[in-house]
């Protein structure tokens, strides 16, 4: 495990290192974009607005500091700047030809209007990658409108899966479509990096929250097209793959059993104690399973109501059927496994001291990634960013923040 003296602000490390990066916008899709490109080396500074990211008002807090920004925007220097002033996107201009990269989630349009539009945006830097992550992509009778990823998940046909078939449709306690989107984005502007190393142009990725969704459920296109199937919740289920659901335990809790494949099948069987069920003829083959659903997983529950959630866990892993409790976070900090495999990150903070943040994936045998810093204050880094990228003195800084343009944070004495 990575601990707070080892990982100080150093030198970015990984495959990305040398791309500059500037983060525009606020809340989820966008900052978890960048955070992802800034974890594998990219050099991220992130403009936000003097009022500071919504995200830095999600979650918990301690002393003042949200711990949902000290991950979401680690590895990031901060710098505030008032971009709905001329004087401000002025400011934004001068930094512009530092940057490969710019990724933004502001609804279409924005910079537009704002004169930045790629084009404006390329006569700064010709090969510029632009990455927008929008609701509903900068194109189509939907564009203009505001977008949030539980809407785009409602739409998309991915929320009707979610929950029980006899409630209305649930969703998970955390902004699940904001994260597929800014893998989607991430993957995008990699591939967009990739090619401009060939090509010398840039480009612009567009990412939207309603088809990242949309894209999982890649099954049910052709069955609904070919067959007229639509998809329905089957609450801890997944469809079609007998035996693969929630089992209650004698101590009052639930393991979650897979195992949907044949051979899975006749190991779970034997470690029942019941052998012969893995040749009888409505449950050796998955197809048949399917048809015997309800009778298969009664046979199982029989099973695991006369054993304790542990020694289920255990006789299964010795019998190698995929299982498991359900984790809460706190099984997840007593899991030998997540501390082997660097999942929980001691890493320092400048006003915690330290804070625990969620390890980087995937993990590279070559250039891996790295956690140098938990997220900065509002501002923290905006005197020494434009300084070094605007060349702007001190001077020109404090008139700037005194007309409202930026804003630097009070806690760190001019150098």
């Amino acid at each position: 495990m990575n601990h707070p003296s080892s990982c100080a602000e150093a030198a970015p490390s990984g495959p990305l290192t040398g791309y500059r990066v500037l983060e525009l916008g606020s809340t989820a899709s966008g900052p978890f974009c960048a955070r992802l490109l800034a974890d594998f080396g990219a050099e991220v500074i992130k403009v936000e607005a003097q009022e500071g990211d919504t995200i830095r008002e999600l979650g918990h807090s301690v002393d003042g500091k949200s711990l949902y920004a000290a991950s979401i925007l680690r590895n990031k220097r901060i710098i505030s700047l008032n971009l709905r002033t001329a004087k401000g996107r002025d400011v934004l201009k001068q930094l512009i030809p530092g940057f490969d990269i710019i990724v933004e989630n502001f609804r279409p349009g924005t910079l537009e209007k704002w004169g930045l539009s790629y084009e404006e945006l390329k006569a700064l830097r010709p090969d510029l990658v632009l990455t927008r992550v929008s609701g509903y992509g900068q194109t189509g009778p939907y564009s203009a409108r505001p977008g949030y990823g539980v809407i785009g998940e409602a739409m998309s046909g991915l929320r009707h899966l979610i929950g029980d078939p006899d409630r209305p449709p649930s969703r998970v306690a955390m902004p699940l479509t904001d994260y597929i989107t800014g893998l989607y984005a991430a993957l995008g502007t990699v591939m967009a990096v990739l090619s401009r190393e060939r090509t010398g142009k840039g480009q612009c990725v567009d990412a939207s929250l309603l088809e990242s969704a949309f894209s999982f459920m890649e099954a049910h296109v052709p069955a609904f097209e070919k067959t007229g199937t639509v998809g329905m919740r089957a609450g801890p289920r997944l469809p079609n793959s007998a035996p693969n659901t929630l089992f209650p335990t004698r101590d009052g809790t639930y393991i979650h059993i897979a195992a949907l494949a044949d051979a899975v099948f006749r190991r779970l069987a034997s470690a029942m104690g019941r052998p012969e069920l893995g040749t009888d003829p409505r449950f050796a083959l998955q197809a048949a399973r399917n048809q015997n659903e309800a009778e298969i997983e009664r046979l199982i529950t029989d099973w695991t109501m006369t054993r304790d959630a542990a020694d289920l866990k255990a006789t299964l892993e010795a019998a190698e059927v995929p299982a498991t409790t359900i984790y809460t976070i706190a099984d997840i900090f007593d899991d030998p496994h997540f501390k082997a495999r660097d999942m929980l990150v001691r890493t320092p903070d400048d006003d915690l001291g330290q804070v625990t943040l969620a390890g980087i994936v995937p993990k590279l045998s070559g250039t891996p990634g790295r956690i140098r810093w938990s997220g900065h204050r509002l501002g923290q880094d905006t005197r020494g960013v434009l300084r070094e990228l605007a060349r702007l003195t001190d001077r020109e800084i404090d008139a700037l923040e005194a007309e409202g343009v930026v804003s630097c944070d009070p806690q760190k004495a001019a150098r």
